[in-house]
C-alpha cells in the first residue's frame, strides 16, 4: 500500500508556484534548463511550462545510487546537446536527498563556465547529516522516509504515479 504525502492537486499548485518564481528571477534572460535522469523529467516538464521566460530544454543522466543507496561517487551517463558555457544554467531534480549526487553534478557543471548555475528539486529530504549542497528552489521538505511517484522511483518502479507517497508495508 501507498500512502499519499502530496496530491496530484497539491504538486500542481506548488509547480506553478515554483514556474512562476523561477520566471520572475530569470526575467530578461534566456534559461537553461537541464532535467536531471531519470527521476527529475516529470517534474521537468510540468515545470517548464510554468516558466514564461524563453526557455532551452537538455537533459543529463548520471547517478550516485546503487540498489537505491548513495555510493557517493558521480556516474555519468549521457552528455548535453549543446554546451552550457556563458549560459544561465537550472539542474532541475526530483529529490535533494544526501546531496553527493547534485552537489557533484553541480561541480561537474561549473568546470563548463556557465553565468550562473542554481538548482530546483521537488522534495527535499530532512537529514540528520548536513549535506553538501542545498536547493536555489524547493517544492517540498519531507522527513526522512523512503518516498516514491512523480519521477520517484523504488527499483525504477512507481515513477509513473501522479502522486507522491511512501510505499507502507501492511
Amino acid at each position: 500500500m501507498i500512502r499519499t504525502l502530496f496530491s496530484k492537486e497539491e504538486i500542481a499548485r506548488k509547480v506553478e508556484e515554483l514556474g512562476r518564481k523561477i520566471s520572475r528571477d530569470y526575467e530578461g534572460k534566456t534559461l537553461t534548463v537541464i532535467a536531471l535522469l531519470n527521476g527529475g523529467l516529470p517534474f521537468t516538464a510540468d515545470l517548464i511550462r510554468h516558466i514564461s521566460i524563453p526557455v532551452f530544454l537538455d537533459s543529463f543522466a548520471a547517478s550516485s545510487y546503487v540498489d537505491d543507496r548513495s555510493s557517493k561517487k558521480l556516474t555519468v551517463r549521457s552528455r548535453l546537446k549543446e554546451p552550457v558555457e556563458g549560459r544561465h544554467i537550472l539542474l532541475v531534480d526530483d529529490i535533494l536527498d544526501t546531496g553527493h549526487s547534485l552537489a557533484a553534478t553541480v561541480e561537474y557543471f561549473r568546470k563548463m563556465a556557465p553565468a550562473s548555475i542554481k538548482t530546483c528539486v521537488f522534495l527535499d529530504k530532512k537529514l540528520d547529516a548536513p549535506k553538501p549542497v542545498s536547493a536555489d528552489y524547493t517544492g517540498y521538505e519531507v522527513e526522512n522516509v523512503y518516498v516514491v511517484g512523480y519521477g520517484l522511483d523504488s527499483h525504477e518502479l512507481y515513477r509513473n504515479l501522479p502522486f507522491v507517497g511512501v510505499v507502507e508495508n501492511d
